[in-house]
C-alpha cells in the first residue's frame, strides 16, 4: 500500500495505488474523515487496483444520481488521487465552487464545448503526470448514445482509458480493464459499454 494510505485500514476495500499516480497532497485528518464517510458510513469498497501509467483518462458509469460524485469525491480525497474531472460551470458558485475547485474540478461551458477535448489533452501532455476523469454518458439521465469525448481525449494525449463502474446493489466500485484507444470509434464505444452492462447505478444501468 502506498504511503498515501497508510494510516487508512488495510483490508477496508482499499485498491492498489502504484507510484505512478498523481497525488494531492492532502493532510491526513481529512483523508480519514472522507475514506470513514464513504467507506465506513457509506458502506462503498474497491475491487481491483490502479493501473502503473502516468497519463491516464477514468471513465464512470453508470452516472444515475447525484450521490455518484459525493462518493467519488469522498473516494478521491480519502485515497489522496489528483484526478481531475470537469463540471458545469454553474456549480462553481460560493462555498461549493471552492470544494469542487480544491478538488480538482474544472469549470466548463455545456453550450460551448469545441475544442475541450483537445484542450484538457495538450494539459495532460504538459503535465506529464496526469489523470483526468469524465462520464461518457454526460447526463444522469438514460442515453442511448455515449459521448466520444474519452477516446478523442485518450487518442490525443497518449493515454490509456481505466473503466471505472458504481454498482450499487453491491456497494462496490469496480476497477476494470485498461484499455488503448483504436481508430474505430464505434468498435471502442461498443466495446467498452459491453464491460459496464451488468453495473446497476443507483436509479438504472447503462
Amino acid at each position: 500500500m502506498s504511503v498515501g494510505t497508510r494510516d487508512l485500514h488495510d483490508g477496508d476495500g482499499l485498491p492498489g495505488i502504484p507510484a505512478s499516480a498523481p497525488r494531492s497532497g492532502i493532510p491526513a485528518w481529512p483523508r480519514r474523515a472522507c475514506w470513514w464517510f464513504f467507506h465506513r458510513l457509506g458502506g462503498w469498497r474497491f475491487e481491483g487496483d490502479f493501473p502503473d501509467v502516468p497519463r491516464l483518462v477514468i471513465i464512470v458509469a453508470p452516472h444515475s444520481s447525484a450521490w455518484d460524485a459525493i462518493w467519488g469525491l469522498a473516494a478521491k480525497i480519502g485515497l489522496d488521487l489528483d484526478i481531475a474531472f470537469m463540471a458545469k460551470r454553474e456549480a462553481f458558485i460560493g462555498p461549493l465552487g471552492w470544494l469542487l475547485r480544491w478538488a480538482g474540478g474544472l469549470p466548463v461551458d455545456r453550450a460551448a464545448p469545441g475544442g475541450i477535448a483537445a484542450q484538457v489533452a495538450e494539459g495532460m501532455r504538459q503535465r506529464g503526470r496526469s489523470w483526468f476523469l469524465l462520464a461518457p454518458e454526460g447526463t444522469r439521465r438514460q442515453v442511448r448514445e455515449w459521448k466520444s469525448g474519452f477516446w478523442k481525449i485518450a487518442r490525443a494525449a497518449d493515454a490509456p482509458v481505466l473503466c471505472v463502474a458504481f454498482d450499487y446493489p453491491s456497494r462496490t466500485i469496480h476497477l476494470g480493464p485498461v484499455l488503448a484507444m483504436g481508430e474505430d470509434l464505434a468498435a471502442e464505444m461498443a466495446r467498452v459499454r459491453a464491460w459496464y452492462r451488468p453495473f446497476i447505478g443507483k436509479n438504472r444501468g447503462v
